[in-house]
């Protein structure tokens, strides 16, 4: 599992009732400790995704705790740093190696431009990045909105019709159709849609 830059949040609901939102230990503590339901089970989400995931909450607190350290790694801030003093040469960048393959021609464009493939990847990578980045957080917020509706209201009225205004980025059309499902659902959906873009 890729680790996020960010605090990765989670949000469980029981039936069409939001629960808890926040931190994966916390949601999974809570969720622990609710009475299930046969006719209202428990579905956790990764608000960044969308997509259900099932935590492991048998045991005691400090188990559940310890086996979602291993599958949910901490954000990259808060991860302590080393104790060991730093030696000579490079910071350790967090460069990570992998396989590459181009057309000559691409690799020698790379070897000519100034410091080397690797730079001139890096540099591309960014200036991509940085030119689509506001389309990429739309289109990232509109899935995790889609995977979570589809799961939460796939039965509800206008299902189809709202996920078509979702994809065609029809908010004031969107907001209509929903506005009949229940509270918690529909203002889920809205917040992973256009939380970012309010």
């Amino acid at each position: 599992m890729a680790m996020i830059s960010m605090q990765r949040i989670f949000t469980a609901f029981q039936g069409p009732r939001r629960l808890v939102s926040g931190p994966a230990g916390e949601v999974a503590l809570v969720v622990k400790r609710v009475a299930p339901r046969p006719d209202e089970p428990i579905v956790i989400f990764e608000d960044a995704t969308g997509r259900s995931i099932d935590f492991d909450l048998r045991g005691g607190d400090r188990e559940v705790l310890a086996r979602l350290a291993k599958l949910i790694p901490p954000p990259v801030e808060e991860t302590a740093a080393p104790t060991e003093p730093r030696g000579r040469g490079r910071p350790k960048l967090g460069v990570v190696a992998r396989e590459v393959t181009l057309l000559p021609r691409h690799w020698e464009w790379l070897g000519a431009q100034p410091g080397g493939a690797s730079v001139a990847l890096r540099k591309l990578v960014d200036e991509a990045r940085r030119a689509s980045g506001d389309k990429d957080r739309e289109r990232q917020a509109r899935d995790a909105a889609y995977h979570f509706m589809s799961t939460m209201a796939g039965n509800l009225p206008q299902f189809e019709e709202a996920s078509r205004a979702l994809f065609a980025d029809d908010r004031r059309r969107f907001t209509t159709l929903i506005a009949e499902w229940p509270t918690d659902i529909r203002d889920h959906i809205v917040k992973l849609a256009y939380s970012d873009r309010a």
